[in-house]
């Protein structure tokens, strides 16, 4: 991706994201019940790389399964190029785990950028350990392979009810988790960016006592000329 829409990204909110999405028609962008297990992290941003569950079939899913060095999620985990992020459509189904703390040490040594998974981690404790955003449902003690079984690599999923397309830039911030097509990132990144500023001169004005009529939104003149003056002042 292109590096200035990485940086950029790195210093906005999801809550932002959405709101640039929602003014472009985009209504379902935001993985619903997914949470960071290290919230104190910087933000999560990378291409999707993308990993899809099916359920498990009992007679096809045996523990030997993994002595298959060509197991769709070991070759997952060994693809995953850094710098993406892994997203993992485990069906909304966190009664077995997605990955544990192997699995998730070994995409952070690979340089990839964060993990998402709309089920459940293993080993989660370890997991907020490492110095990889990660983000799940709930912690899940049972391997992956008792409900799920992984199918399909780098291909379209969905992922706590969002479309999810190989490519699509992956946003992760202290709340959750926001998608974003790849073909309008830079444009949702760089306005992003814009909102950011205005939103914090608003912060400052309201901590001041300020009221919202005609500063949020910027209804008047007198508004928009104080954060030209703030935002000058500010470098931003």
């Amino acid at each position: 991706m292109n590096p200035d829409t990485r940086q950029q990204l790195m210093g906005v909110s999801c809550a932002t994201l959405c709101t640039a999405l929602f003014k472009r028609g985009l209504r379902n962008a935001f993985i619903q019940d997914v949470h960071p297990l290290n919230p104190g992290l910087p933000n999560m941003v990378g291409p999707a790389f993308t990993l899809r569950y099916m359920p498990a079939r009992e007679d096809l899913n045996p523990i030997t399964v993994f002595n298959d060095r060509a197991h769709p999620q070991r070759q997952a985990v060994e693809q995953c190029p850094p710098g993406a992020v892994f997203v993992i459509d485990s069906r909304k189904d966190a009664r077995a785990a997605s990955a544990g703390g192997i699995l998730v040490s070994r995409l952070m040594k690979r340089g990839v950028a964060g993990v998402v998974t709309d089920g459940g981690f293993r080993d989660s404790p370890e997991i907020a350990k490492l110095a990889i955003p990660a983000y799940h449902q709930r912690p899940s003690a049972p391997t992956n392979l008792t409900l799920h079984q992984a199918i399909d690599i780098d291909v379209p999923i969905g992922c706590g009810d969002v479309a999810v397309w190989p490519g699509d830039i992956v946003v992760g911030d202290a709340e959750g988790v926001v998608v974003i097509p790849a073909a309008i990132a830079d444009a949702i990144a760089a306005e992003a960016v814009e909102m950011t500023a205005f939103e914090d001169f608003v912060q400052e004005k309201v901590l001041e006592g300020r009221s919202i009529l005609g500063l949020y939104p910027p209804t008047e003149e007198a508004t928009r000329s104080e954060f030209a003056a703030w935002r000058a002042a500010r470098g931003r």
